[in-house]
């Protein structure tokens, strides 16, 4: 039994962008859905698919983005709140990330948005991810 699978879903993205394959699978979770939704609406990926497996398994096939010179759109992608230590950010701190060059993704009562909807929102709520 997986205990953190946001971790998992961006190690597995992060491990296929290195290896500059097409294609990721994820394990499926609704807050696993909320992330690539962000990733996507941010264009850090291409798209994504929830695939229904044996036993009622779901797996998740994502997309990857890359540039003409066969770059990867995510430079980097961490895992920021933990299951060991939870990390949450009141509104007035979410603005920015890399000078606006990064997303700062959040899970809040509005759902799992990003930083500069957060912001606008006027939300706070725990740092999932950031990604740039």
């Amino acid at each position: 039994m997986m205990n953190d699978l946001i971790a998992d879903a961006l190690t597995r993205i992060r491990n296929a962008a290195m290896r500059r394959l097409e294609v990721a699978t994820l394990l499926h979770s609704n807050t696993v859905v909320g992330v690539l939704n962000v990733l996507l609406q941010k264009e850090y990926i291409a798209g994504f698919k929830v695939i229904d497996g044996q036993n009622n398994k779901k797996t998740i096939q994502v997309e990857l983005k890359y540039d003409d010179k066969e770059k990867s759109a995510i430079n980097e992608i961490v895992r920021v709140s933990k299951p060991g230590r939870r990390v949450y950010k009141p509104a007035s701190e979410i603005k920015n990330f890399k000078n606006g060059y990064g997303t700062i993704i959040l899970s809040t009562n509005k759902g799992i948005i990003a930083n500069d909807e957060a912001f606008a929102a006027n939300v706070g709520g725990e740092v999932l991810c950031t990604v740039w």
